[in-house]
């Protein structure tokens, strides 16, 4: 594969992406982080430059520019500011099951006005019992006339509150486990629905994590997405192609933080030399460069098969690798960043202390990546490898 896949328009987005990350993005990530307050100024940046329309296709008011380009503006706004990475990372992943699924209505419906970034989505499957275990949630949903009346709840749910809408997993049969999961479009409005508490956490603090309720929640039987069970699929087909997003984010932050370290460790001197010229620190920077490009090969490499239609057991396995990848060297390189700045690094005036903490949720949400090795070691075990062993004894 090309070290550089992009084509001449997407590097051009490319370089777009970068240049409002280190003019625009980068000057208020250290205040979004401080002030744990969602940045709609960010939101505006992104819809101003339609930025918000690469995960969409040109039909529906995006730039058709593929998931590639998705994954590539993630890393690009994530080394600066991973709470503004996760804006764009977040269109995708709460509008995939429209996308995926939606009839031709829906999509009519709702993507425009995600694609302009006029409404931003969630995706609510998570529950306070059922993370991992998604059959164990206990929301449900019934048929009334031409209504689904929803009772349940939801949490740690990304843009809790300022969604326009929320893609809603709930149980329409309760007694049969994967198979009695449905997926539901829930707006803002609809009568019942009330967002709770929204959580303190350690990282990507600019990002609402939140409680959602469903109290008697009426929506139109017409906001079903495939049929009724179709459910737990439509939640694993859309994971499949936006945990690779989460991927991009930890890339991102992994950059960012080799990027910082490396300048920083040029600049600083010990023993009459910069610190980048011992070894042990040159070793460093070394390891955490490499990490960043094998997890880019393995990432872009998810991106292009996305774009050219891939489904099924071959984007599962990838698709959790590049993930499981990207993120666990997004906590071992800034880990090692703040190691590079010392004392500097543990203090706020820098952003590696910032850096590492975003990372930490990356190896967690959107499937943890224990989760993620069973994935791929589900896969490799329904592979057929004995080929590769013919004539040895």
């Amino acid at each position: 594969m090309p070290s550089d896949p992009l084509t001449e328009e997407q590097r051009e987005i490319r370089e777009l992406v970068r240049t409002l990350a280190r003019e625009r993005v980068a000057p208020r990530a250290a205040e979004i982080d401080k002030s744990a307050e969602f940045p709609w100024d960010m939101v505006e940046l992104l819809r101003e430059h339609e930025l918000f329309g690469l995960p969409f296709d040109e039909a529906h008011g995006g730039t058709g520019t593929g998931a590639l380009m998705v994954l590539v503006a993630i890393e690009e706004l994530s080394k600066v500011c991973a709470t503004t990475g996760l804006l764009l990372a977040v269109q995708e992943l709460g509008s995939l099951g429209i996308k995926l699924t939606g009839t031709d209505e829906q999509k009519t419906r709702w993507l425009p006005r995600l694609a302009s970034g006029e409404w931003l989505p969630a995706y609510a499957l998570t529950e306070a019992g059922s993370g991992s275990d998604s059959a164990a949630m206990r929301t449900e949903a019934r048929l009334e006339g031409d209504e689904y009346v929803i009772n349940g709840s939801k949490r740690f749910i990304t843009n809790a509150g300022v969604a326009g809408l929320y893609v809603v997993f709930a149980k329409t049969d309760p007694d049969a486990g994967h198979s009695g999961i449905s997926a539901f479009v829930v707006e803002a409005d609809a009568p019942g629905f009330e967002v709770g508490r929204i959580e303190p956490k350690m990282g990507i603090k600019g990002s609402t994590t939140g409680e959602i309720f469903f109290d008697d929640c009426r929506i139109p039987a017409g906001n079903l997405l495939g049929e009724e069970g179709e459910g737990f699929r439509i939640a694993m087909r859309i994971l499949d192609r936006s945990r690779p997003g989460i991927g991009a984010q930890g890339l991102g932050l992994a950059q960012g933080a080799t990027d910082f370290a490396l300048e920083y460790a040029k600049s600083r001197e010990t023993m009459g030399k910069p610190i980048a010229q011992h070894q042990l620190i040159a070793a460093t920077l070394a390891d955490m460069e490499t990490k960043c490009e094998a997890a880019r090969g393995l990432l872009y490499k998810c991106g292009q098969l996305i774009d050219e239609g891939a489904d099924g057991a071959e984007l599962t396995k990838i698709s959790a690798m590049a993930k499981l990848f990207c993120t666990d060297v997004a906590m071992e390189v800034t880990t090692d960043a703040v190691q590079i700045l010392g004392g500097y690094g543990y203090i706020q005036e820098y952003p590696v202390e910032r850096m590492m903490r975003d990372a930490k949720i990356t190896q967690i949400y959107e499937g943890t990546n224990q989760i993620q090795r069973l994935v791929i070691a589900r896969e490799m075990l329904k592979e057929n490898r004995a080929f590769l062993l013919a004539g040895v004894s």
